[in-house]
């Protein structure tokens, strides 16, 4: 068995919520979830993981043997520590694909049977849930094969200058270097693409589409926000994106406007297109800076929202 991959040591199913599961040979994958699962639906946990390598770390806390889906598990599964995944990574065979949505959950204690009949439980803290991205069978002691996920950002610095060669782009690189640090941070892994082009509306416009097209998580453009002749960042932006999300920036532009008006001149924006987030900061370093501490505190959650992942 390969290091980042786990072999299915049971497939269980419960038409109740909150009961012990009961094993069988193979499953069937559909839109909704399981077929035949009480948990399937429209809804984010449609499917449960429980490693094996936890359950029986819990037993010595039991005293007694666990047999697989006595905590509701879906899928049982030995040789990776599933509960180390993160919301977005993935699960795949040759037939079927399941996105990470959720590590653990809320003990519901003496209102759940499982926690009646075995006293305590461990999926509340090493359990994860997914959601079917692609439906089929899933059979007994078939290999799980765990991608991680990957976010990709692309980076548009916009300045005439810097596109001419008469001065070198920093704001660019420092993005790069400050979005890459902080997914490392969360432990998630990225890939950053930059590109300098000049202050002119159909070639930012030209990015953003094929950003878009090559499915970028994360569209962010520096340079051009402000109110000179050539600045133009703003409207193509807003043009472009399906939603505005002006909290963020008027957030930014107060706290740091505050100290020094000229940061309240900015035309910054940000918005969704499709499911990329798009963010256009101002051009400086210490505005580029500023900028993504703030945009960081609120980007994972704005991930899964888009997503439609409930994370409250």
């Amino acid at each position: 068995m390969k290091q980042n991959s786990c072999i299915i040591k049971s497939l269980n199913i419960s038409e109740k919520k909150g009961t012990i599961k009961s094993p069988r040979k193979k499953i069937e994958l559909t839109p909704l979830g399981i077929k035949g699962d009480a948990h399937a639906g429209k809804w984010h946990r449609q499917v449960s993981i429980l490693s094996e390598e936890s359950i029986r770390s819990f037993e010595g806390e039991l005293g007694r043997k666990i047999g697989f889906g006595e905590f509701a598990e879906n899928i049982t599964t030995l040789g990776f520590p599933v509960h180390k995944t993160k919301p977005f990574d993935k699960f795949v065979t040759k037939n079927i694909e399941l996105e990470v949505t959720q590590i653990g959950k809320k003990c519901h204690g003496t209102n759940c049977e499982i926690f009646k009949q075995t006293g305590n439980c461990v999926m509340p803290k090493e359990g994860i849930f997914c959601r079917v991205t692609k439906t089929g069978i899933l059979k007994e002691n078939e290999e799980l094969k765990y991608i991680p996920k990957t976010f990709n950002i692309k980076v548009i610095t916009l300045s005439d200058r810097a596109y001419e060669g008469i001065y070198k782009d920093k704001s660019g690189p420092l993005l790069e270097k400050l979005s890459n640090d902080w997914f490392a941070q969360q432990g998630y892994k990225s890939l950053t693409n930059r590109v300098v082009i000049p202050d002119e509306k159909e070639s930012l416009n030209d990015e953003l589409h094929k950003a878009v097209k090559e499915n970028y998580d994360i569209i962010y453009t520096t340079g051009s926000t402000g109110i000179g002749p050539r600045d133009i960042a703003p409207e193509v932006v807003n043009n472009f994106i399906d939603l505005e999300i002006p909290g963020i920036m008027d957030l930014i532009r107060l706290k740091y406007g505050a100290e020094k008006p000229n940061a309240l001149l900015s035309r910054s924006t940000a918005g969704v297109k499709n499911k990329t987030l798009v963010f256009s900061l101002p051009g400086s370093t210490k505005a580029v800076n500023e900028y993504l501490s703030e945009i960081h505190k609120i980007l994972m959650h704005s991930f899964l929202m888009l997503h439609g992942i409930d994370s409250h």
